[in-house]
């Protein structure tokens, strides 16, 4: 299944972590309160519409748990359409778009690409390092361009941009060579 599908990036990492394994949204709550995916969204108001929006979509399947409780609970598992559309948008190539307006879901994209293979992964991070540095490339251009018209805290800001992205193509030019040395394990 080859779809070209947008997705939220709450979306994502609920597939992402329900792919990992089978997860309540309580589970979920946890993970997002207690790591740096809380920027997706810790909250219940968010969370739960997002699982049934997911399962009405057949992506996730809800399973009730611990029945004979006072609180029992639905934990949700990827289904073999939700495993395919996770792997569709994980094998999407890296766009300048991407890096420029959606940085938060390439990053979250990447967290979840070993389930794709190592290969894969490394293609996603060469696409990113050339983004990068072709981001770099113009954001320099337009500093050289501007220069002269640019007040201090404008030329500031746009050096904070070009050194932010250039760190971006050295950790990504890193994670290159400690994954192709994986590989060659």
């Amino acid at each position: 299944m080859k779809k070209d599908i947008t997705i939220s990036p709450l979306r994502l990492a609920i597939l992402g972590l329900v792919a990992m394994h089978p997860q309540s949204g309580y589970d979920l709550k946890k993970v997002f309160e207690t790591t740096p995916m809380g920027n997706f969204s810790s909250s219940p108001g968010a969370i739960y519409p997002a699982l049934k929006s997911l399962e009405k979509k057949g992506w996730i399947r809800g399973e009730p748990e611990n029945t004979k409780s006072l609180r029992p609970r639905q934990v949700y598992s990827l289904t073999d359409e939700g495993d395919a559309i996770l792997s569709s948008v994980l094998e999407k190539p890296v766009t300048h778009e991407d890096l420029i307006w959606h940085f938060d879901l390439v990053m979250l994209r990447f967290a979840f690409i070993d389930r794709l293979g190592n290969e894969q992964a490394l293609r996603f991070l060469r696409e990113f390092q050339n983004e990068s540095e072709a981001y770099v490339r113009h954001l320099e251009e337009i500093r050289g361009q501007m220069q002269q018209n640019m007040s201090p805290s404008g030329r500031l800001a746009l050096e904070h941009g070009i050194q932010g992205t250039r760190g971006s193509a050295r950790w990504a030019q890193k994670a290159i060579e400690e994954l192709s040395k994986l590989e060659k394990k």
